[in-house]
């Protein structure tokens, strides 16, 4: 069986620069990682990770809280994380928590017993039962708890819905009708501020009917868009605040004998990447999924590792990306 240092002799580098590769791969250059990866192949060596471990106390594994991992944008922020955390030599374990906070709980005690190094917190609550008072390596992405110390890696979400109202609004439409995600939610919250906000600006008066609540489910689009449909004056638009929802949302429509945009106009959010597929193709808000998984695993990296600070918040750049799901208001006046 191979060891470290047929490798080393091999790669033609020290012992300690293999072990380093291995460890710490960022903190070795480009070239020499090349190298010693090249000499891991040749001599088929395989580490001994429990070894390794033990002298480290650490466990090599971090935890990603997921709150539904059937939702296609977490799907991709995952794929960021994994991406970043075998380059940096770590195994990622999901938990699908369903937004329950005693699977939350479960999943974040693996840290105190050090069968977990860090934790990814992909919804907007704190994982522990004292609010981390242990001090437990953790980054919080997507949907941002607030108030606390923990990093947040996250969009401007009402600047973001600000955006999107705005651009209803330059169509023509005055009545615009807005499906949300579970109204705890910071996302949602920040969503909706951005939604008023454009309001407020265009002097269009707020309107409670004109809000129904979603669970980012298709489902709950069509159910909802069934519901504002039915207001004594329905909307000649409506902003969803997930992509799925908008999808239900054109599907309830057009089961009513209705068309988009030429008789309303639907909009989502996050440009999951059968938005631009759909019949028709969808208005949205793209958000960087892949970079929210990546950038959150480089940052507990350097936690665990107690590398130089980690910034506090970190934002990421969004984009509103128009196709044909939405279209003038012809009966504007």
């Amino acid at each position: 069986m191979a060891t470290i240092r047929d490798v080393s002799k091999i790669a033609g580098v020290s012992v300690a620069t293999v072990s380093r590769t291995l460890s710490k791969p960022d903190k070795v250059s480009a070239k020499t990682r090349k190298i010693v990866e090249e000499a891991i192949l040749k001599t088929n060596y395989k580490p001994d990770i429990l070894a390794r471990n033990f002298r480290t106390r650490k466990s090599s594994t971090i935890v990603v809280l997921v709150p539904d991992i059937a939702n296609p944008f977490f799907s991709r922020v995952i794929r960021g994380i994994e991406q970043t955390a075998q380059r940096l030599g770590y195994a990622v374990l999901l938990g699908d928590t369903q937004g329950e906070r005693s699977r939350e709980i479960t999943y974040a005690n693996m840290v105190k017993t050090s069968q977990a190094d860090g934790i990814i917190q992909l919804d907007s609550h704190v994982p522990f039962e004292k609010n981390n008072k242990h001090g437990a390596p953790i980054v919080n992405a997507c949907d941002c708890i607030r108030d606390t110390d923990i990093p947040t890696i996250e969009i401007d979400n009402a600047l973001a819905a600000q955006k999107m109202t705005e651009y209803l609004i330059s169509l023509g439409h005055q009545n615009i009708g807005v499906i949300t995600g579970p109204i705890n939610s910071t996302i949602t919250q920040d969503r909706l501020k951005g939604y008023q906000q454009a309001l407020e600006e265009a002097s269009i008066d707020f309107l409670f009917e004109n809000i129904k609540l979603g669970d980012h489910s298709i489902q709950s689009g069509a159910k909802a868009t069934l519901d504002l449909m039915n207001n004594k004056n329905p909307p000649s638009a409506i902003f969803c605040m997930n992509d799925e929802m908008a999808i239900g949302a054109i599907k309830q429509v057009k089961d009513m004998g209705l068309s988009v945009p030429d008789d309303i106009s639907i909009a989502g959010f996050d440009d999951i990447s059968f938005a631009k597929y759909f019949d028709p193709s969808l208005t949205t808000i793209s958000q960087p999924a892949e970079e929210f998984g990546s950038k959150a695993m480089a940052m507990l990296y350097d936690i665990i590792n107690k590398n130089d600070p980690v910034q506090k918040n970190t934002f990421l750049d969004f984009e509103l990306i128009i196709r044909a799901s939405t279209g003038a208001n012809k009966n504007a006046s």
